[in-house]
C-alpha cells in the first residue's frame, strides 16, 4: 500500500466534518493524545459522541495515592491513571456494561478498618458482594478469578483503604502476564467496552525526577504536582527518568514499537491540557517518542493549560511550546525539522487565561502557527469547553 502526503484548508468548526464523525463515530478518526492523571478525562467521555478509535497514551509514573501503594507493594508501574483513562472511555450506555462500570468504579472507603476491607474483598472475589453478584457470566468469573489472585498476592499488612477495584483487577492481571500490562489493559477494555485505546507510554517501572533552577532536586511525580506536597517555587530546568527514587540515575528507555506503530497510525497527534511536566512532557521522555511523530505528517497540536498549573511555575506560554519542542527534539536520535514535531498551538481568544503571558510573535518564530479560537464560555472561565475544543480538533483531521 502506497501512501502519500495531502495537504487541505480546513474551517474551525467545520460542521459538515463533524456532523459526519457524529453520524458515524465507529468509523472516527484516530486522534492521538499525550497524557496522563485525569485532565483529560472530561474530554474523553465527550470524544465518544464523534470517535471511537481515539488513542490515549498515558503515563504510569505516578508515585502517590493509592497507585503508590500497589507500586511498593508488587513493584510495578503506576495503573491509576491507566484506570482512570479507560473508565473515562467506556461506554456506559445499556450497549455497554453498565454492571462492570459500576464495580471497576468503585474505591473502598477510607474511613473502614482495614480487616473489614480485606473481608468485602474475599465476598468480590466469591462472588457473594452485590457489585459482584449484578455482573453476568462468564464476565463474572473472570472478575472474581482476577480478585482471587490479587487477594493471595497482597502482603498481609496492604492498605485497601481508598483502593479502586478498577486498579486491583489490572494489577492481578499484571501479575498472571508475566508483568506486561497491554493484555489485561485489553481485557478489560472488553469488559468495561471501552470505545478507543490506551497504553501506557512504557511497560516498565520508572519513576519521574525533575531537577529545578535552583539547584534542587525533586523526586517522584506527586512531589511535582502540587497536589499532595506544597507546589514547587522554582521553575523546572530538566525532566528525567529514573528506576529508582533514593538515588535518582538518569535513564535513557527507548519506547516500544508497539508505541511508535500507534503513534504513525494517528490521523492527529494532540499534546493536550493537563500537568505540562508529569503528563505531557513526561510521555515523550522516552527515545523514540518524538522520532516517530516526525515520521508521521498528521498535524501536531499543542493545547495549552488555561488557569493555573503548579508546574508551569516561571514559564511563559512561548517558552513552554519551547520546552516541548526540545524534550521532542531529544527522543530523536538526529535533528529534525520543527513542523515535523508540531504545527499549531490552539488558544483562546481571552489570552488572559494563559500562566506567565502569550507572545503570539514569539511563538511564531519558533516555527509554530498559532490558532486563536473561542475554547471557553464566559460562565465557565477559565476551564475549556469541551465542546468547542472537540470541534477545533476535529476539523483538523
Amino acid at each position: 500500500m502506497k501512501k502519500i502526503v495531502i495537504t487541505r484548508s480546513a474551517a474551525i468548526p467545520d460542521r459538515l466534518r463533524l456532523a459526519r464523525y457524529f453520524k458515524n463515530p465507529e468509523l472516527g478518526p484516530k486522534i492521538l493524545f499525550f497524557s496522563g492523571g485525569t485532565a483529560l478525562n472530561s474530554l474523553s467521555r465527550s470524544l465518544l459522541k464523534y470517535t471511537h478509535n481515539s488513542i490515549h497514551l498515558v503515563t504510569p509514573f505516578d508515585s502517590g495515592g493509592s497507585s503508590a501503594k500497589l507500586r511498593k507493594a508488587f513493584n510495578m508501574l503506576a495503573v491509576g491513571d491507566l484506570r482512570s483513562r479507560l473508565m473515562a472511555l467506556a461506554d456506559q450506555t445499556v450497549k455497554g456494561n453498565p454492571e462492570i462500570f459500576r464495580l471497576f468504579a468503585y474505591r473502598f472507603p477510607r474511613d473502614e478498618d482495614n480487616k473489614e476491607l480485606k473481608d468485602k474483598l474475599s465476598k468480590m472475589a466469591k462472588g457473594e458482594h452485590s457489585l459482584v453478584r449484578s455482573v453476568h457470566d462468564p464476565m463474572r468469573k473472570i472478575i472474581r478469578s482476577h480478585l482471587e489472585i490479587f487477594k493471595s498476592a497482597m502482603p498481609e499488612d496492604f492498605d485497601l483503604r481508598g483502593a479502586s477495584i478498577g486498579n486491583l483487577i489490572l494489577a492481578s492481571g499484571y501479575f498472571t502476564s508475566n508483568r506486561h500490562i497491554d493484555p489485561v489493559i485489553f481485557i478489560f477494555s472488553k469488559l468495561a467496552e471501552v470505545r478507543g485505546i490506551v497504553r501506557p507510554i512504557m511497560n516498565t517501572r520508572m519513576h519521574l525526577v525533575a531537577r529545578l533552577e535552583d539547584g534542587s532536586m525533586v523526586k517522584g511525580q506527586h512531589m511535582l504536582t502540587g497536589k499532595e506536597v506544597p507546589p514547587i517555587t522554582s521553575p523546572v530546568r530538566e525532566l528525567f527518568l529514573s528506576k529508582k527514587l533514593n538515588k535518582p540515575v538518569r535513564a535513557n528507555p527507548a519506547v516500544r514499537d508497539k508505541i511508535k506503530k500507534l503513534i504513525l497510525d494517528a490521523e492527529l497527534i494532540c499534546y493536550p491540557m493537563g500537568s505540562f511536566y508529569s503528563s505531557i512532557i513526561a510521555n515523550i521522555l522516552p527515545a523514540g517518542v518524538g522520532a516517530a511523530v516526525s515520521l508521521n505528517h498528521c498535524p501536531k497540536v499543542y493545547v495549552p493549560n488555561t488557569g493555573h498549573d503548579p508546574e508551569q511555575v516561571g514559564t511563559t506560554l512561548d517558552q513552554r511550546v519551547e520546552i516541548l519542542i526540545t524534550y521532542l527534539q531529544k527522543s530523536c536520535p538526529a535533528p529534525v525539522r520543527v513542523d515535523s514535531l508540531l504545527n499549531f498551538v490552539v488558544i483562546d481568544r481571552d489570552k488572559s487565561l494563559y500562566q506567565g503571558g502569550v507572545d503570539v510573535q514569539k511563538i511564531k518564530k519558533l516555527g509554530v502557527e498559532v490558532l486563536e479560537t473561542t475554547l471557553t464560555q464566559q460562565d465557565q472561565k477559565p476551564y475549556l469547553t469541551n465542546q468547542m475544543l472537540m470541534e477545533a480538533l476535529f476539523s483538523m483531521v
